[in-house]
């Protein structure tokens, strides 16, 4: 397995590259398409380098040999293939030492709710993941093409593991490129919901600080994340047979 610039993968390169393209493509099912827009991407350990997917594909179609190496250092050329909106990858993973993941899409529900001043409520599980813990970006809703707008951006996320950008959709980070892409779906339902309750005109209710608390220590916790993770990796599957070839399942 290569990257698309046809360059060679160690073993654990080639783990991270089957990652972000399953990861695009467990996107997809959540309904994050947007044509070929959209981002996943991960941090390549030990090295000021991070893998993401190419700006020719949609998440629907991501493939590991459309997956695209590139560095942190926004002064080096980018790559052919690279997405225009790499220096939002680059802003953050520099801001950000503990974020190894980050997904940036569309996805409809996301976007709707950061077009609001709606506080997210932990009406559900999902809901409860991100009390309090994400960051609104107002500065501008156009294609993030420069340094310095992923720098207010990586400013705005702070240290949530997401930001909304208004009328543009939404960022989300995690320790792994696994946590990113399960959080960008949790946040994706947990806007859905909260949308469709005030919807209804009809007042609700939403989760006690404690159970939010619980809900963050037990149902999100690392090994919680790794069964969701493969979870969706089986639903990918299952979608697209030919997924299996990558892995080798």
């Amino acid at each position: 397995m290569t990257t698309a610039e046809g360059q060679p993968l160690s073993p654990a390169e080639r783990r991270l590259v089957l990652q972000v393209a399953v990861g695009a493509r467990m996107l997809s099912l959540d309904g994050h398409d947007d044509f070929n827009q959209g981002q996943i991407s991960a941090r390549i350990p030990g090295r000021d380098e991070f893998f993401i997917k190419g700006a020719l594909v949609g998440f629907d179609e991501a493939a590991p040999a459309d997956v695209v190496r590139c560095s942190v250092d926004h002064t080096l050329p980018a790559p052919p293939l690279a997405p225009p909106e790499l220096p939002l990858h680059q802003a953050i993973y520099r801001a950000r030492p503990d974020v190894n993941g980050i997904v940036h899409s569309h996805a409809p529900y996301t976007l709707l709710f950061g077009a609001t001043d709606l506080p997210m409520r932990p009406i559900s599980h999902d809901g409860a993941y991100f009390r309090d813990r994400i960051g609104l970006f107002t500065e501008t809703s156009n294609t993030v093409l420069d340094i310095g707008t992923g720098d207010h951006i990586a400013k705005d996320l702070g240290e949530h593991p997401a930001v909304l950008l208004r009328n543009h959709g939404g960022v989300i980070v995690g320790k792994s490129v696994r946590h990113a892409a399960v959080f960008a779906q949790v946040l994706e339902r947990a806007c859905r919901l909260q949308l469709t309750a005030e919807s209804t005109g009809i007042p609700y209710v939403w989760s006690t600080e404690q159970d939010v608390a619980a809900k963050q220590d037990f149902i999100y916790a690392d090994l919680s994340v790794r069964s969701y993770w493969d979870y969706a990796v089986r639903r990918v599957g299952r979608h697209w047979p030919e997924v299996a070839d990558w892995t080798g399942g």
